[in-house]
């Protein structure tokens, strides 16, 4: 199959759009001279700049009709002769159809109507469990069969630099004994995901006592206050970045960072995809499909059989998911990484 103009479509979150980056890496290597677009919701994009394997990136449109149907009309007129939609959603499969791509692979896990809007259906096999080998399954559609890939977040010289020099003003980044770099995320896009705060400030003292590492509490510009929370009840007066730097700045600190300890989320896949080690605390979600890719990591999760409920009031209540993971188990996790990354800058 020689396809020439490819089209891939993720219509979810910065990390489903960080694990979907092994898909553009096996097409640009099946093929070399086609062009790679891809279509994500705004806000994900950021996660794709720089990387060599995709030529465009693209916004969907969800304005007005008006403003949709215009987009589909550009759409139209690019011509793919590919079209792989990793989203599993209706929107996507509708998107696919109105390409009029002559290939046109997605999903249909849930056995919907949308199975009729593309040429071929993608059928995962039971060995497809991780998210990143889920989409890469698609390409068997199209004769190629990749291997398992890694996530990846390419970052500039310049995103490099303004982490330095924040570094480097925080007094965190001297000629010599800089200070170990701990990087904790205690939010997440879904309530329910989140470990308790007053344990995420627990458990930053007690790294800060027994390693001498400073702290960085991370997240978004949303969830600064949840960060500043945690820093009121601290002694380690820990340094809040939560809103402070782009996404990919955010992935140049996470590089520099000897561990990151967070919630299942968009930052714990940055953070593996950058090599940083990763204590990943998993609650409703299954880390056997969204567990971290890249780096070393402990995935901590102790799969209830309520999980992957979401139920807006959890009925387990002090019982639930993220409760019944303790700072002991998380701060011996996490010992045992840092422990190995002084003694391998020790050798």
């Amino acid at each position: 199959m020689n396809l020439q103009n490819i089209l891939v479509i993720k219509l979810r979150h910065i990390g489903d759009v960080l694990l979907s980056t092994p898909v553009l890496r096996a097409l640009r290597e099946a093929f070399p001279d086609a062009r790679l677009t891809m279509l994500v919701n705004r806000g994900t994009e950021g996660v794709l700049a720089h990387n060599p394997d995709v030529n465009e990136v693209l916004c969907v449109e969800k304005g007005t009709w008006e403003a949709q149907l215009k987009f589909v009309r550009m759409l139209r007129r690019r011509a793919f002769d590919c079209v792989i939609d990793l989203t599993d959603g209706d929107r996507s499969a509708a998107i696919s159809l109105t390409t009029s791509a002559p290939v046109r692979v997605g999903f249909n896990a849930e056995h919907r109507w949308r199975g009729l809007l593309y040429s071929a259906v993608a059928k995962p096999r039971p060995t497809d469990r991780h998210r990143v080998d889920y989409d890469l399954c698609a390409l068997r559609n199209l004769g190629l069969d990749p291997k398992p890939g890694t996530p990846v977040v390419h970052v500039s010289q310049a995103e490099e630099e303004v982490v330095e020099t924040w570094l480097h003003d925080a007094g965190l980044l001297s000629s010599r004994n800089s200070p170990l770099l701990v990087l904790l995320q205690p939010g997440a896009r879904y309530s329910l995901k989140i470990w308790p705060l007053e344990r995420f400030a627990e458990l930053a003292d007690r790294l800060a006592d027994r390693f001498s590492c400073r702290i960085l509490l991370g997240g978004d510009q949303r969830e600064r206050e949840i960060a500043e929370q945690i820093a009121r009840k601290t002694r380690c007066a820990p340094k809040v970045v939560a809103g402070k730097f782009s996404l990919l700045q955010f992935a140049s600190l996470a590089k520099r960072c000897a561990l990151f300890v967070g919630n299942d989320g968009g930052a714990m896949h940055i953070a593996a995809a950058m090599g940083t080690p990763v204590v990943a605390l998993f609650g409703p979600t299954y880390p056997q499909r969204w567990g971290p890719r890249g780096g070393p990591a402990q995935v901590i999760y102790k799969g209830l059989d309520c999980r992957a409920c979401y139920h807006p009031t959890c009925l387990r209540g002090d019982d639930s998911c993220m409760q019944q993971i303790t700072v002991d188990e998380v701060f011996e996790a996490a010992s045992r990484m840092l422990e190995r990354t002084i003694a391998g800058a020790g050798a």
